[in-house]
């Protein structure tokens, strides 16, 4: 017998490691290379256009996209070489045009966002890991990077390489992980391990219960200072474009020949717009900005500028010269965006209260005060880092540093900023806490809720409970003696109690009676609130009254009560015979024809029954039943029947056989 054994092979290294590899790392390779090759296809298709179009085609399509591949990296603050120059020396051109980052900046963050493949359903698959998501993303980018780079450096504009190993790491590593974190929700702790780095003092102005509250705070208003000094930035330069029109038209006119240059041109100075907002947002907080080595533009004063280049944002520069009152007026702009900023801490330290409930201050002054001062530390970093982007060079000897210096500008931001944003913080913390306090009072709980008021909430009817009134003497009508009957659970009125339970044996308590249905404790006529049993009624049952019998027309003799409408020794038999008519029932919704008699109803008739007996074993309605008897002694009255609604006399019951007349002949 030959004996056939299948030999396992070994998996290989390769094999393993792609095995074991993290979920999603591929796709985020993926999505990192497409963000690349969006941003890079989109600007190649706009440089081929303007190739197409221009008259004078000095080099083919594979010229047109090596610049736009170079302007792809310029935008990513990648400094390049330009070679073709008429002296031979390579020129560095440095200045990033801002607006061609936007597109590269969100594509990048959508990629790191949708990486982490985060399901909307909470039954939904897991999450990619953040770290898994930010390596492939990241990787995916700069390998599109490194290939652009590597395409255009043969071209007229080159990459500097040193510049390129530390600009476009940096910016795809950041975006990246904003979009990670985003896409996770926001979570502080990365935050707050960045902020464990930092200094002492800095860490103080975070440290507390609330860390990342004052910190969003913080970020929030520091964006909207930037916002408006970017705002206010754009503003100056309109109005210096206006104000130097001649010069900008004829720099516009001077650089090219023909639309398609002319429309080229008008591109580069629309991508430039936001650098030179920076320029005049520096002009407009004091340190100003610099064009070439030893000129300085500032409010305060000008020197004279080298010669430049014609072009027309350049145009809109300052005159030389001491600064006037019209361009002290700047300091506007630096000042309304402090005030921002301190409106901005002062809401989200005194939010807007719920309907109905009190207006509570989030953090005292003391802590309003550093979540300013935090706020103009994120506000410096945000201008230093948007005046280092602004700036740079574009050639050697005048034109070798141009733009505002990022340390000063950061600084000045950072003086500003708290200046006009405390006392705007503190001032408006206060008004809103103002505005914001409950006028009126604490509104009573439910509708009717008040001081003497007598209605047990639940009663129903005839069968509401009356309360004693607070402050209400014994003796007068509005006053319940101890004991008294209210027509269902006794309530008692002591200080600092509530209502007392009902009393299951239900002693001392009277029946109720119809006819008292509505009428108020002193018998004047109103009815009570809620609806509630008359106080006559009521006196009738007190043993401590002194009455006599429960039969209808039986006068009282004690002098517990006092008497209905004003009589000062009780009701007669006049009076309690009007009980039964001050109020006139309900017509009856299905009248009975007047010559048919009444018919039984045998199943209405158990279900009161029941009903009633319910209601005795939960005590709110105590009637004695047919075999109870008063504690008098004499015999329960029956009922009479009630008026009908239409006055119209009962059909009579049948007397029975033994009373009917006999209709045949001679009986």
């Amino acid at each position: 017998m030959i004996q056939m054994t299948a030999r396992r092979s070994s998996p290989s290294p390769l094999r393993s490691r792609l095995r074991d590899r993290p979920p999603g790392l591929a796709a985020s390779l993926l999505g990192g290379a497409v963000a690349a090759g969006l941003g890079l296809g989109s600007l190649a298709v706009l440089v081929m256009v303007l190739w197409v179009s221009s008259p004078y085609p000095d080099s083919g399509p594979d010229g047109a996209l090596h610049i736009a591949a170079a302007l792809w990296l310029l935008g990513h603050g990648v400094e390049l070489v330009r070679t073709g120059t008429l002296s031979g020396a390579p020129m560095p051109v440095g200045v990033s045009p801002l607006l061609l980052l936007v597109l590269p900046v969100w594509l990048l963050y959508r990629a790191a966002r949708d990486a982490t493949d985060a399901s909307v359903e909470p039954d939904g698959p897991p999450p990619v890991p953040a770290r898994t998501a930010w390596t492939g993303v990241v990787l995916g980018y700069l390998g599109v990077g490194v290939a652009a780079g590597l395409y255009c450096s043969g071209g007229e504009l080159r990459p500097h390489w040193g510049w390129m190993t530390v600009c476009l790491p940096a910016m795809a590593a950041s975006v990246a992980g904003a979009g990670v974190w985003s896409a996770y929700g926001h979570p502080p702790q990365p935050v707050l391990r960045v902020l464990a780095v930092l200094p002492g003092p800095v860490r103080r102005l975070v440290s507390g219960p609330d860390e990342p509250a004052r910190l969003g705070a913080a970020v929030r208003a520091a964006g909207a200072a930037t916002a408006v000094l970017l705002g206010g930035g754009a503003l100056l330069v309109g109005v210096s474009l206006v104000g130097h029109g001649e010069s900008a038209r004829a720099s516009f006119l001077q650089l090219t020949e023909g639309w398609t240059g002319r429309f080229a041109v008008l591109l580069l100075g629309a991508a430039l717009i936001p650098n030179a907002a920076v320029w005049a947002a520096s002009y407009a907080l004091g340190p100003g900005f610099v064009l070439g080595p030893g000129h300085l533009v500032s409010p305060l004063g000008s020197a004279p500028a080298p010669p430049l280049p014609p072009f027309p944002l350049l145009a809109a520069v300052p005159d030389p010269g001491a600064g006037t009152p019209q361009h002290w007026m700047v300091g506007l702009v630096p000042a309304v965006a402090g005030m921002t900023a301190g409106w901005f801490v002062a809401r989200a330290a005194v939010r807007r209260p719920e309907p109905g409930e009190p207006v509570r201050a989030r953090w005292s002054a003391l802590q309003t005060v550093r979540v300013v001062l935090l706020t103009a530390m994120v506000c410096a970093v945000a201008v230093a880092l948007l005046a280092v982007l602004a700036g740079g060079s574009l050639g050697v000897a005048a034109l070798s540093r141009l733009g505002p210096p990022w340390w000063r500008t950061g600084g000045a931001a950072g003086v500003w900023t708290p200046v006009f944003a405390l006392p705007v913080a503190l001032i408006a913390r206060a008004w809103r806490l103002y505005r914001h306090r409950p006028r009126g009072g604490i509104p009573a709980q439910g509708a009717g809720a008040g001081a003497g008021s007598t209605a047990v909430p639940g009663a129903k009817g005839g069968e509401a409970a009356l309360a004693p009134t607070a402050g209400a003497k014994p003796g007068t009508p509005g006053a319940a003696g101890p004991g008294a009957n209210t027509g269902g659970a006794a309530v008692t009125a002591e200080p600092g109690k509530g209502a007392a339970p009902p009393d299951p044996a239900g002693a001392g308590r009277a029946p109720l009676d119809p006819a008292g249905a509505g009428r108020t404790a002193g018998g004047d006529g109103a009815p009570a609130p809620g609806g509630g049993r008359s106080a006559q009624a009521a006196a009738d049952a007190d043993g401590a009254s002194g009455s006599k019998g429960w039969g209808r027309g039986k006068g009282r003799t004690g002098t517990g009560g006092a008497g209905r409408r004003g009589t000062p020794s009780g009701d007669t038999d006049t009076d309690a015979e009007a009980d039964l008519y001050d109020f006139v029932p309900a017509a009856d919704p299905f009248p009975t024809p007047f010559t048919e008699p009444l018919a039984p109803d045998r199943h209405a008739d158990e279900a009161r029954a029941s009903r009633r007996a319910a209601l005795r074993e939960a005590g709110i309605l105590d009637v004695p039943g047919p075999a109870a008897r008063p504690r008098s002694g004499r015999p329960p009255v029956e009922p009479q029947p009630e008026p009908r609604p239409d006055h119209r006399p009962a059909a009579h019951p049948d007397p029975g056989p033994g009373s009917r007349p006999d209709p045949r002949p001679g009986a």
